[in-house]
C-alpha cells in the first residue's frame, strides 16, 4: 500500500494520485515528517484568553529541538512590523479555497477554525490557517489517513455539539476565547460526547495540524513555506559551507521542497500500486 498512518495517526507515506488535476509524481518511500523545531530564547507566547501557547503546543508534541535559534516572544519595536508583513504576504499568496476532497462543508469549517486556534496567526507571523493545514488533512484523509476518516467525522460533529451545548453556537462561529475554552476542555478530557474520548481526538487534531503546518510543501501543507519560516528552518540544503556551520549563523531560506531536487526519487502510479495521497506544492 502506498500510504498509511501508523497507530498514532501519523502520516507515513504517499503514492501518486493521477486523479487529482494538480498532482505531481509522488515521492518514493518518503514520510511526511516535520523538521526539528528549534527552542525559543524568549518567553512562551500566549494568546489573550487562551490556555495554549505555540511553544507549549510544540513541546507537548515533542518537536522542540536543542538549538535556540528563533526568538518567539519579546519582539523589539524595530522588528515588530516584520511578522505583520509576513502575515499579509501569506494571506495574499493563499490560493482560492480548493474543492473539498473528503470533508463536508460543515466539517471543513469546523476544522479550519480548530487549526487556526491550535497554531494561530499572531504577532510572531502566519499560523496553521495560512499554512493550509486543514487542506493537508482533507487531502490526506482520501488515502494515507483514510483510517482516520471515521474519527474525524465523529469527532468534528462532537466538537460542534459540545460547542452548541456549552457556548450556544457552532464552533466556527464562536469567539477565539470560547474556541480556546472548548479546545482546552478537550485536551483535559472534560468535554463530553466524544468517542472514545475528547483527549484522543484533540491529540489527533494536534498531530495532524503540526504535520500540515511544518511538513514539506509537497504534501499539501506549509504553503509558501510559512511553517518553516516560523521556526527558522531554512529548508533542504545539499551543501553547507563553513560560514553556515558556525553556531548562531543565520541561515538563508532555500524556499524549495525536497522534491524540487532531482536527487529525490519519485515513482509514478503503475500496475499493482494503489493511488494514495501525494501532495502538490500549494504555491
Amino acid at each position: 500500500m502506498g500510504g498509511e498512518a501508523d497507530d498514532s495517526g501519523r502520516l507515513v507515506n504517499y503514492t501518486a494520485r493521477p486523479d487529482h488535476p494538480n498532482e505531481r509524481d509522488s515521492p518514493k518511500n518518503m514520510s511526511a515528517t516535520v523538521p526539528a523545531t528549534p527552542a525559543s530564547n524568549g518567553p512562551a507566547e500566549r494568546r489573550s484568553g487562551s490556555d495554549f501557547s505555540r511553544r507549549d503546543l510544540l513541546k507537548r508534541a515533542g518537536m522542540l529541538g536543542a538549538a535556540a535559534t528563533v526568538q518567539v516572544g519579546g519582539l523589539d519595536p524595530a522588528g515588530a512590523a516584520e511578522p505583520a508583513r509576513k502575515v499579509a504576504q501569506a494571506r495574499a499568496a493563499m490560493p482560492v479555497r480548493e474543492s473539498l476532497e473528503t470533508l463536508t462543508a460543515a466539517e471543513s469549517d469546523t476544522l479550519e477554525a480548530i487549526v487556526a486556534r491550535l497554531i494561530p496567526t499572531d504577532e510572531n507571523g502566519p499560523g496553521a490557517a495560512e499554512a493550509r493545514a486543514a487542506h493537508y488533512i482533507d487531502r490526506a484523509l482520501t488515502g494515507p489517513l483514510a483510517s482516520s476518516r471515521a474519527a474525524y467525522s465523529a469527532g468534528l460533529a462532537a466538537v460542534d455539539a459540545y460547542a452548541r451545548a456549552s457556548k450556544g453556537a457552532p464552533f466556527a462561529n464562536l469567539s477565539a476565547k470560547d474556541q480556546d475554552s472548548i479546545l482546552s476542555d478537550m485536551e483535559k478530557n472534560t468535554a463530553t460526547g466524544f468517542t472514545p474520548t475528547s483527549a484522543a481526538f484533540f491529540n489527533l487534531l494536534r498531530t495532524h495540524t503540526i504535520e500540515g503546518t511544518f511538513c514539506d510543501p509537497y504534501y499539501g501543507g506549509n504553503a509558501n513555506f510559512v511553517g518553516w519560516d516560523l521556526i527558522g528552518y531554512p529548508g533542504v540544503r545539499l551543501a553547507v559551507g563553513p560560514d553556515q556551520q558556525r553556531m548562531g549563523a543565520k541561515q538563508k531560506p532555500t524556499q524549495r521542497s525536497a522534491y524540487d531536487y532531482d536527487m529525490f526519487s519519485k515513482v509514478k502510479n503503475g500496475a499493482g500500486m494503489k493511488s494514495g495521497g501525494g501532495m502538490s506544492h500549494g504555491r
